[in-house]
Order: structure tokens, then sequence, then C-alpha cells
């Protein structure tokens, strides 16, 4: 029972990136912090928390930059995680994210667009199709498919004309208008995630090796809304200083699809989304720094824009920083494979 309750209450989480266009948002990587994972031992556990800061006010058309067409874009985003070893092969990840506060301004501070919940629920299970530790190397290949489940709603809007403001003798009550979607906390489609993962470790020199991959398969939501599929492959190379201290680089290629809609649903009309306006390739170099000792793991880490091309003209990646903790235990004592004979 213990748990199952760890499990549902350390839910593993999405972290959305700015793309799909100035007005359109749409979320990309729902894995944020900490480096890519294979498989963890049975029994074992890890939970993780981190807390993720986005922020952007520079706009390209293609891959030059051009004149913003508002004055920022940002979020303070809390993201749990929980790893749990059901083998020594099959490993199951749940999390969540909440996003303490997701803003768009316009000008100045004024006629700021502002939201504030739940992002999505993620189930990812992760299996070892390969693990060979000999003449002190490790290699290992892990893939993993999974499932993004939206807990907030992608319709969630804000006062754009306050009670306040009317004069005497009209109706006095707030008028609503729906947020754009950069703004949303989800994008409110049930999608399909797919994860490889190929790791290589040189004891001796301490150095770690891997590649992963991951394709999120988008889908229609509510609103007649199908954000375009996610890829991304991420080159990692890793090595241990003093025991205690970890220097993780990585350098990731992403691509993001240009967003659909549904019969009969005019996304510039109806959303104020210009369909030509969304879509991506980027590259980013990601450094990360951490310190480990007695199964905790703090680490921090920001990723930096190498080049980007964004199809019409959109809002680009600028600043994301993130710091976390990681916790990884045993939730039962190890038993012997085999016991000695008297």
């Amino acid at each position: 029972m213990r748990l199952l309750l760890f499990s549902i209450l350390a839910l593993f989480a999405n972290s959305n990136i700015y793309a799909q266009g100035c007005c359109s948002g749409g979320a990309g990587s729902p894995i944020a912090g900490g480096a890519a994972t294979g498989v963890l031992q049975e029994n074992q556990m890890e939970i993780s928390l981190n807390y993720q800061f986005n922020q952007s006010d520079q706009f390209y058309t293609g891959d030059v930059k051009s004149t913003p067409l508002f004055e920022n874009l940002n979020s303070n985003y809390l993201f749990f995680r929980t790893d749990y070893g059901v083998s020594k092969k099959l490993t199951l990840s749940i999390a969540t994210g909440y996003y303490l506060k997701k803003s768009l301004i316009e000008t100045h501070n004024v006629d700021t667009t502002s939201a504030s919940g739940l992002s999505d629920l993620i189930i990812l299970p992760r299996y070892s199709v390969y693990n060979k530790n000999a003449n002190f190397k490790r290699t290992e290949i892990a893939l993993g498919i999974g499932i993004k489940i939206p807990l907030g709603a992608p319709n969630d809007s804000s006062i754009s004309i306050p009670k306040s403001s009317w004069a005497p003798g009209y109706p006095a009550n707030d008028i609503y208008q729906m947020n754009p979607p950069t703004v949303q906390t989800t994008s409110g489609s049930n999608d399909f995630m797919f994860y490889s993962f190929f790791y290589r470790e040189y004891q001796k020199r301490k150095l770690r090796l891997f590649v992963s991959t991951l394709h999120i398969k988008k889908s229609f939501n509510s609103l007649g809304i199908k954000f375009g599929d996610y890829t991304s492959v991420g080159f990692f190379a890793s090595k241990t200083f003093f025991r205690k201290w970890g220097v993780t680089t990585q350098i990731k290629a992403e691509r993001i699809g240009e967003i659909q809609a549904a019969e009969n649903i005019d996304l510039l009309g109806f959303y104020s989304i210009d369909p030509i306006s969304t879509g991506s390739k980027k590259w980013f170099f990601i450094p990360q720094l951490s310190y480990s000792q007695n199964g905790i793991t703090i680490f921090a880490t920001s990723e930096i824009p190498l080049y980007q091309h964004l199809n019409g003209t959109q809002v680009g990646s600028k600043q994301q920083f993130t710091v976390g903790i990681n916790y990884r235990f045993f939730t039962k004592e190890c038993e012997p494979e085999f016991e000695l004979k008297k």
C-alpha cells in the first residue's frame, strides 16, 4: 500500500517548450531535468522534483530574428516524477507537472494574460532489451512506449473586460476571452510517446556516453486542434569528478510539426492561430552540473539555443533554467541470487 501511495503521489512530468507559433503555443518534450535514463534495478525507486523557468522575447521568421509581436512569454513550472523498477528489465515511470504561472505580456506589463494549473499525466514504461557488463564496460539499450493524458483543459479563459469598466446602467458582468494556446497549461490531447535509449559506460574512466530519442504522436483535442508531432534526439557525454560531482553535456536536435485543424475548424478565425506560423526545427546545447551523495542527486541545467528555424513568424527559444533533486532508493532489501552451501 505504501508503494502504491508513493507511485500515485510522485507523478512524472511534462515540460512544455515554446514552439508552435507566436499565438498558437503547443507542447513539446514532456521530460524536464536530469539526464536520459534507461531502467532501474528491481525494487528500486527514484523520485524527482524540479523547478523550471522559461522565458523568451525573441521572434524569428525562418532562421532570421524579426520584429517582436509581443513583449515576453514566460513560465514557472514544477515537475514531479517517480520511476520504479518492476523487474530487472522493466521500469515504470509516472508523472505530472504544475504551472505556478504561465504568462504572455503584450506591452510593458500591460495586457498580461496568465494561467496556472496542472498540465498532463504521463505513463512511460521502459524495457531493457540489451544489458551487458564486461571488462569494466557496460552497454544498455532500452525502449519505451507511453501515453500522455491531459489533466488540465485547453480552453481556459481570462477576463478581457472587467465589470468595473462598464458605464453606469450597463450590465455589470465580467467579459471572458479564451487564452491563446501559448498560455494554456496543456494541449488537451491524448498522445502516444515512443522512447529509445542507448548507453555506454567506461567504468575505469568514469565516463558515460548515451543517446536518447523521443517521439510524441499528437492527436486532436476537444477544440478540433492537432498540435504538431514532436521528435527529439539527444547526444550525451557525462563524467564523474571527485566521486560526487558530475558534469553532463548534451547536444539536442528537435523537430515540431505544423498544427492541423479538424474539418470545419477555422484556426485563425476561432483561435487566432495562423497554421503557416507553426512548426520548427532547433538545435540546443545543454550543460548540466550535479552533486550526488547517499542516493540523493542535486542538479542544475540550462538549455542554450544553437540554431532555430521557425516556420512563418514565431516566438523562439531563449532562456530555460532547471534546478532539481533526485532521490534513489530500494523499497526492500535485495535478495541474494544464490546461497552458499554449508
